[in-house]
């Protein structure tokens, strides 16, 4: 975004803007918060804008297990056990696991013991070799859709984590193609997720959810992956283990 541009959408002038940027003009507290809303930065950033700007932070970071949270783990809870039968996790901003429903156990077969211990990354769970990888039948297209996804989040945050986690899913083996476009194939819609299950193939595509008006960095910064199934032969599975009667 040019300078013009933010000025304008922030309803300033670009000449205060640009006092701003070249410290020529101290912005107050309310500037501060007010460009990073602009700008759309992420809560925990703010605050280092803020403290940057000489302000002391204002959005706090709260534990999970806190009883502060007890609401936020109550909507969590009610999400997961509603989704099932079908999988889903809740993941914080760096892919580490938060909570899960036990219809992801379905994911997790197979998945060498050390990678479930705790913090677990979902995203080096879902490439690992002795992960999700050595079920996963479009391993090359999943694969390319994660690094892509996991690229564009560090262009935005530019997390120096982040971008660890990336360079060793890269060095990851994948003895499959990975597509450099993400293109539909016949009939598709997103891109599937195919898992081998015995002599099936289950194919699940996925949605992604966060609390809408967060204030508290914990809270912005969860994610609930919910997983669907991708056709009715995957839906029909997932009842029956759910239902075997």
């Amino acid at each position: 975004m040019s300078q013009m541009d933010l000025a304008i959408q922030a309803d300033i002038s670009t000449r205060h803007l640009s006092f701003v940027e070249t410290g020529r003009s101290k912005p107050s507290r309310e500037m501060i918060l007010h460009l990073a809303e602009e700008l759309e930065l992420p809560l925990r950033e703010r605050n280092h804008l803020l403290l940057s700007g000489g302000f002391a932070p204002v959005y706090s970071e709260t534990p999970l297990s806190s009883p502060h949270m007890a609401s936020v783990r109550e909507a969590l809870g009610q999400v997961l056990s509603g989704h099932q039968p079908y999988p889903a996790v809740v993941v914080d901003q760096r892919w580490n696991l938060v909570d899960r429903n036990s219809a992801t156990g379905l994911l997790l077969r197979g998945v060498a013991p050390e990678l479930l211990v705790p913090p677990v990354n979902v995203l080096r769970l879902s490439l690992h070799p002795k992960g999700m990888a050595q079920r996963i039948t479009n391993l090359g297209e999943w694969r390319a859709h994660l690094l892509h996804r996991l690229r564009r989040q560090i262009s935005l945050t530019a997390d120096p984590d982040l971008a660890a986690l990336w360079r060793e899913l890269v060095d990851y083996p994948c003895d499959q193609p990975e597509p450099e476009i993400e293109r539909p194939g016949p009939g598709d819609i997103v891109i599937p997720l195919r898992l081998r299950r015995g002599y099936r193939e289950l194919a699940f595509f996925s949605t992604m959810a966060t609390f809408g008006t967060p204030l508290d960095i914990t809270v912005a910064e969860l994610a609930i992956e919910a997983y669907f199934p991708a056709n009715p032969e995957t839906a029909a599975y997932l009842q029956h283990q759910h239902h075997p009667d």
